[in-house]
């Protein structure tokens, strides 16, 4: 799955792990459970409950097989059988859109029992044959009968205690027809709704990760419980059906008395649940292939969308990834075709099913005429994200969620490769520094962070497991291990002998150890397990302090806020063992291992004007600190020290003073030599430090000596909007964007002069927008940011009228940006109302607002107001609810904000945080960490940009 919208240039075999992600993707099975029964009491109804019966699930400890959240080891699926029948006209009796479906699952007794076990969820089991589960004997076996069954509905449960014992070795077919609600919830099977031509027209499509697939059928779904699909679809004539193999059989006929089409589909190859995917739709396509290979391509969109162009520069790039993909694994894509589909309504950013890959149309969709190059980007890396995902994470599959990293961060490395190869001059490897290693540390360097590899017994309930697609499993694996990325044979080895199957990541470790001792030159310090554990198992990182006085290095866990108390135990107690490669003086000297807390036997001291550099291209995971000397001669040196390094002074020089490592003061001179700098990198790293600073003093008076800062003004000045529209290189129009974006945001009169005009000549002719794709973002914002009602509602206007999703994005984005409280009250309002803000989109328009200074304590109220309709009606489990209490509680920085966060935790637990638990925690512990922060800062800052200005 995409991780929202990004992996450094190919490392050698001493270096960090980056890819070492590529060579398993994947995970622990599932848990041998205590198969203790206890008889249902219920009377039964025709041999069948249909209640579930009185349990002890309200306990802290499970006594029954079915109040556990695994699957027990009894049985396992072997294929399925699933007709699917969704209904895109509103039902008469009930008002309501539904399906229908049969299923039958075959599987296997690996563990005599008498129960079984079989997720379901939301499904109303119709009677078959009498009963509603027909359990059928295959080659020769007796199936015993059913005494009772009913639906578990904490632990997502159809749940059949048998009068006999299934056999062990033997196998079986359970039989179930049901029905479902294709509901707008954007999960399971579920309804997509949008107008075309003034006509409004029904999707229904699928969204199966992490445990959805239970609400579309009954099913084992657990990513271990592998098995072959058969699936056909009954659908509206006029409509086309998808699934993951290719359509075998398409014909007319009539059922019930209605003309329908059924449409049978290729038998998948052996996959998990959680990749399955079902569509029903009136799209068009584009269509290509895999050169030198029968492998269909096609880009799937609403007809208009593909008549005007946008699914082109997908196709494009598809065929080339796919290739570049072949090579690097040395296999070949596995299925017969690759089907992509742009979709109105889609929880996450793109979803990697097997064959039929699903996209928001943001993620998918281009158009050169209205796309800025930002958007351009952002299709070229998901794509890229998603199919990397065909052989590992499909092919090869992780055995459960609890170390989703190697599944996720694979795919978050493999991106960048794919993406380089389609786009090999944009350079875009590069941005790893940015997209990946600065976003994860300012996660992992809390003490309520998690490590890469979390027990199973932490990650078993629905939330729980949404709860793991974060920042850590997405990006930290990318630099968290500093072994090397797989050899090709390791690769290749590992593709081949774990295909269509499961694996855990001491596989890596094995394998990766034999690319070690099979590699002329290649030496480690310890085995690949002994390295590669201490980044897995523990969670953070540590802070490399180098004194070049005397060579002395030691490290230290680092954090954020150095008085928060870690409560998780480590198993190495908190050290690492850490590669360093460095310079002195400009020459790349032999690369170092740190391997326990303090080395006094290194050559790093320095004489004279001789200067260290160490972690170089930020080829290791961990912050650098210096003796005072050096880090005044890296800061009188920045123009000269490596592009990425660079970036990565100005990072950690920012992070170590909000650890009270360094002095404030200290960090901020490493912004002096930005007036020299032309480079994207350095300055997008600066930025995003220079942008705390502004969240945590945009309410009071230290604000306005950081407005008329000469840092800012600096930005502005560097950069001209000329430039923005002639510059070719995405990171130089990236840089360019920037300025103009920062100084308008920094109050630039003649930055906010020019946005406000651009968007009146917009406004005055609608049919004609002048403004460059590129500025589209800024300049709306501003624009409206500066404006009023008027500017507001026809902002409102265009946004509801477009017809291309990335405008329509831009301008959702911009209309958080007034500074009228009422509008954004309104706008708040909206943000719940699916007529006017398509449910995937409520979440991220309530951060939108919260990110405007007047917009923040608005959000904060609303959300609290009404936190149990939000959590009931956008779901729990829903990936977005930590991006929600991030975005919303950011800025916090006061005793009376930690306070109402302490109180929100406690006013809805029992509603509950679902994902987002972890979010609230780390919340209230970002808030009292800037709480210090302010207090210990606050004078200092103030005095250093007065002193700047004068």
């Amino acid at each position: 799955m995409a991780k929202g919208f990004y992996i450094s240039k190919n490392m050698g075999l001493a270096g960090l792990l980056m890819g070492a992600v590529a060579g398993v993707v994947i995970i622990a099975l599932a848990a041998v459970y205590d198969k203790e029964k206890t008889k249902n009491q219920n009377k039964p109804v025709d041999g069948v409950t249909t209640v579930s019966p009185t349990t002890s699930s309200t306990l802290s400890t499970p006594k029954n097989p079915w109040e556990y959240y695994r699957l027990p080891d009894s049985l396992s699926p072997v294929s399925y059988n699933i007709t699917l029948w969704p209904r895109l006209v509103v039902n008469a009796s009930t008002g309501l859109y539904i399906f229908t479906g049969q299923s039958d699952v075959v599987f296997r007794c690996e563990k005599e029992t008498d129960l079984i076990l079989i997720h379901c969820n939301k499904l109303n089991l119709t009677l078959l044959s009498g009963h509603r589960v027909r359990l059928t004997g295959l080659d020769g076996a007796t199936a015993p009968n059913v005494i009772s069954s009913w639906l578990q509905v904490k632990t997502e449960y159809l749940v059949i205690q048998l009068k006999g014992k299934l056999a062990a070795g033997k196998s079986y077919r359970l039989s179930t027809d049901f029905q479902g609600e294709l509901a707008d919830d954007l999960k399971g099977f579920y309804r997509s709704e949008y107008t075309e031509d003034g006509v409004k027209k029904v999707v229904a499509t699928s969204q199966m990760q992490a445990t959805f697939a239970r609400k579309a059928f009954p099913c084992f779904d657990e990513p271990a419980m592998k098995a072959v699909f058969h699936v056909t679809l009954i659908h509206q004539r006029g409509t086309v059906a998808l699934s993951n193999g290719r359509d075998v059989e398409t014909v007319n006929t009539t059922i019930d008395g209605a003309e329908v089409t059924k449409t049978r589909f290729e038998p998948t190859k052996r996959m998990s649940t959680y990749l399955l995917a079902f569509i029903v739709s009136d799209f068009a396509h584009i269509t290509g292939s895999i050169e030198n290979n029968n492998v269909l391509v096609r880009i799937w969109a609403r007809r208009k969308a593909i008549a005007e162009g946008h699914g082109y520069y997908a196709l494009n790039v598809t065929g080339p990834m796919l290739q570049f993909y072949e090579g690097y694994y040395n296999a070949s894509y596995p299925l017969s075709k690759s089907d992509q589909i742009a979709l109105p309504d889609f929880s996450a950013g793109a979803m990697e099913n097997w064959g039929l890959i699903t996209y928001r149309e943001t993620a998918l969709l281009y158009d050169p005429a209205s796309s800025s190059v930002g958007n351009k980007e952002t299709v070229l890396t998901v794509v890229a994200h998603e199919l990397a995902h065909m052989w590992f994470g499909n092919l090869v599959t992780l055995r459960w969620w609890n170390d989703l990293w190697l599944n996720e961060g694979f795919a978050s490395y493999v991106e960048y490769l794919g993406a380089d190869y389609a786009e090999p001059t944009w350079n875009i490897k590069e941005l790893i520094i940015l997209y990946e290693v600065h976003k994860v540390f300012a996660v992992d360097a809390l003490a309520s962070s998690h490590p890469l590899s979390r027990k199973e017994e932490e990650v078993n309930r629905p939330d729980e497991i949404s709860e793991m697609f974060n920042t850590i499993s997405y990006s930290k694996v990318l630099y968290g291990s500093p072994c090397s990325r797989p050899s090709p044979t390791a690769r290749f080895y590992m593709v081949l002998h774990f295909a269509f199957n499961n694996t855990v990541y001491s596989d890596l470790w094995d394998h990766l150890q034999k690319a070690v001792l099979t590699t002329p030159g290649m030496s480690l310090p310890h085995t690949v397990h002994d390295i590669m554990n201490r980044w897995i198992l523990q969670m953070g990182f540590p802070v490399v302090t180098i004194d070049t006085a005397t060579g002395h290095i030691t490290q230290k866990h680092f954090l954020l806020d150095p008085d928060s108390v870690v409560d998780r135990p480590s198993p190495y107690n908190y050290t690492w063992m850490v590669p360093i490669k460095w310079m002195k003086g400009g020459v790349e000297r032999e690369q170092h291992w740190l391997l326990q807390e303090t080395d006094r036997h290194v050559p790093m001291t320095t004489a004279g004007s001789e200067w260290v550099l160490a972690n170089l291209n930020v080829s290791g995971y961990y912050r650098v600190n210096y003796d005072t000397d050096n880090w005044e001669r890296l800061i009188n040196q920045l123009t000269v020290i490596p592009l990425i390094n660079r970036a990565q002074i100005v990072d950690d020089a920012f992070n170590l003073a909000r650890a009270k490592v360094i002095n404030t003061t200290l960090a901020l001179r490493t912004t002096r030599y930005l007036s020299q700098e032309r480079d994207y990198i350095p300055w997008e790293s600066a930025i995003r430090n220079l942008n705390y600073y502004i969240l945590m003093f945009d309410r009071g008076q230290v604000y306005g000596m950081l407005q008329v800062g000469s840092s800012y003004n600096m930005i502005y000045q560097t950069f001209t909007v000329a430039e923005v529209l002639s510059f070719s290189h995405i990171l130089q129009v990236y840089n360019q964007i920037n300025a103009i974006s920062f100084a308008c945001r920094m109050g630039v009169e003649r930055c906010r002069v020019l946005t406000s005009v651009w968007f009146r000549e917009w406004m005055l002719n609608p049919d004609h927008n002048p403004i460059h794709p590129n500025l589209k973002t800024t300049v709306y914002c501003n624009a409206i940011a500066a404006g009023g009602v008027e500017e507001w509602d026809f902002a409102w206007t265009m946004f509801k009228n477009a017809t291309v999703a990335t405008e329509a994005a831009k301008l959702r984005s911009a209309l958080a940006c007034t500074k009228v409280p009422w509008l954004l009250n309104r706008y708040l309002d909206y943000s719940l109302d699916p007529a006017k803000i398509r449910k995937q989109d409520c979440t991220s328009t309530i951060s939108y607002i919260a990110h405007n200074v007047v917009g923040m304590p608005l959000a904060w109220d609303f959300i609290r107001a009404r936190w149990s309709y939000i959590y009931t009606e956008y779901g729990g489990g829903s990936f977005s609810f930590s991006n929600l209490i991030n975005g919303v509680t950011r800025r916090f920085s006061t005793e009376f904000e930690l306070k109402q966060l302490k109180q929100f935790k406690e006013d809805n637990a029992g509603v509950g945080f679902g994902s987002g638990t972890l979010a609230l925690e780390q919340a209230m512990e970002k808030t009292a960490a800037n709480i210090k922060w302010v207090a210990e800062n606050q004078e200092q800052v103030m005095n250093w940009f007065s002193n700047e200005c004068t």
